[in-house]
């Protein structure tokens, strides 16, 4: 078994598509087929669901596949630790987000990244904050923009900023029109929020929040994402919270409101290993910190 073929396994198992792995790894995707059908006979057991119309990780598959992405991972750290040790530069970044709460932040700090290293490729992956840890943990991220968590192990957190919430009601929303809104004006209202496939730090905050305000029940649509939310405000279909900068998305049609005695707000920072040693170096952390002293 060679990591050449853990590389063109990791490949499949992330695109489910023999052909689009075969472009992303540049290899022709008979050659492919091949390294991947030599690793089952290996290890005794199909790896992937192959049809005309898809392609599925078997139960074997997704055990292996876990496993094949941390040891390239170590075999990355390791190299770049080799690299750090002999005084070579980074040669690349790998940013996650928790996008779109980052677009005030993030592309400041891009900018300074690549002002400082020139050179430097930069990676951005979106995702929640558990799949950035994930990320961090494993080697496959150098650094997270994610929600508030504690400093764990190896994980090192900061904070940078608050995002605040308001109430987003659409323009035609008798709402929109008041000059103070209070608790009591949402008990007739119907609520958009946010429910997520693994649920996120905001769900969970406004989950809470909404108890705590005896709103519950008033929750009558749900969304992945703000846009999403402030498009079903735009629409009429209901009221919900969304962070400040949405004021600036262009022909909108809703308004962001405060609400009398609701004061919500969500924590966002930076997260590394302190093991990585490209998080570790060069400033990476240090122009990241930077942000909060320039807000």
């Amino acid at each position: 078994m060679e990591l050449r073929q853990l590389s063109l396994f990791r490949a499949v198992a992330e695109e489910l598509h023999f052909g689009r792995a075969a472009i992303k790894m540049n290899i022709a995707q008979p050659a492919l087929s091949n390294h991947v059908m030599a690793l089952e006979r290996e290890l005794g057991c199909p790896l992937f669901i192959r049809s005309t119309r898809r392609v599925e990780l078997t139960r074997a598959g997704e055990t292996f596949y876990d496993r094949a992405v941390r040891i390239l991972s170590e075999m990355e750290l390791t190299t770049e630790l080799t690299r750090a040790a002999g005084g070579s530069r980074i040669r690349q970044i790998k940013i996650g987000t928790v996008y779109p709460a980052t677009m005030g932040m993030l592309p400041l700090f891009l900018g300074k990244i690549a002002r400082k290293f020139p050179d430097v490729r930069i990676h951005i992956a979106s995702g929640n904050t558990g799949d950035i840890i994930r990320g961090l943990e494993t080697g496959q991220l150098n650094l997270g923009f994610i929600r508030p968590v504690e400093n764990i192990g190896s994980l090192r957190f900061f904070s940078v900023a608050h995002e605040r919430y308001l109430l987003a009601v659409s323009e035609s929303n008798p709402l929109a029109s008041l000059n103070e809104i209070s608790i009591e004006d949402l008990r007739d209202q119907k609520i958009i929020a946010f429910n997520r496939q693994n649920l996120s730090f905001t769900e969970r905050y406004f989950n809470e929040k909404f108890e705590e305000y005896d709103l519950t029940k008033n929750v009558a649509y749900s969304c992945d994402d703000t846009y999403s939310l402030v498009s079903l405000v735009s629409a009429g279909l209901g009221i919900g919270f969304a962070p400040e900068w949405t004021t600036d998305i262009p022909n909108r049609s809703f308004v962001l409101k405060k609400v009398r005695g609701i004061d919500f707000k969500i924590g966002l920072g930076i997260a590394w290993s302190k093991e990585d040693p490209t998080a570790s170096r060069d400033d990476i952390v240090e122009i990241a910190k930077s942000i909060v002293r320039r807000g």
